[in-house]
């Protein structure tokens, strides 16, 4: 069996000093730098950001040009003010604003910027999905609480 977990997100980036710069701007801290890697310690789990010439060298695809993956990142904060301030921080240090967070269908609240390679992130409150004291999100606690 394989555990169900994530503990590495890898993102190809085209500059990794300036992938690095807008991380930073947003208050992350790295915890190893390399030449061709930058490495920050998230809640639980590690986000990498690789230039993507060495990454595809990395996966056995040298020459393949890696691009971005239909997917999204997220946040989850517990107020509206919380995202309202992660989506500015995030459009203030370089990011493209996609989506002004408002308040959306699912009764939550929601927005969208795109980091200087284009990898997508949300930052979003959610009323039904409560935080743990330090931020993490245990999805089984909802569940549970939605039998009850």
């Amino acid at each position: 069996m394989t555990p169900q977990r994530v503990t590495l997100i890898t993102l190809g980036v085209d500059d990794l000093a300036r992938s690095r710069a807008f991380y930073e701007s947003l208050g992350w801290v790295p915890t190893t730098a390399l030449d061709e890697v930058v490495f920050f310690q998230i809640h639980g789990a590690v986000l990498g950001i690789f230039g993507r010439e060495a990454l595809a060298k990395d996966q056995g695809r040298p020459g393949v040009r890696l691009e971005t993956g239909a997917m999204t990142l997220a946040q989850n904060f517990t107020t509206e003010a919380e995202v309202d301030a992660a989506w500015e921080r995030a459009v203030a240090a370089g990011a493209a604003p996609l989506k002004k967070p408002e308040k959306v269908f699912w009764g939550g609240y929601s927005g969208y910027y795109a980091d200087p390679d284009v990898h997508v992130w949300e930052v979003a409150m959610n009323p039904f999905w409560p935080l743990e004291s330090d931020g993490s999100l245990d999805i089984s606690k909802v569940a549970d609480a939605a039998q009850e």
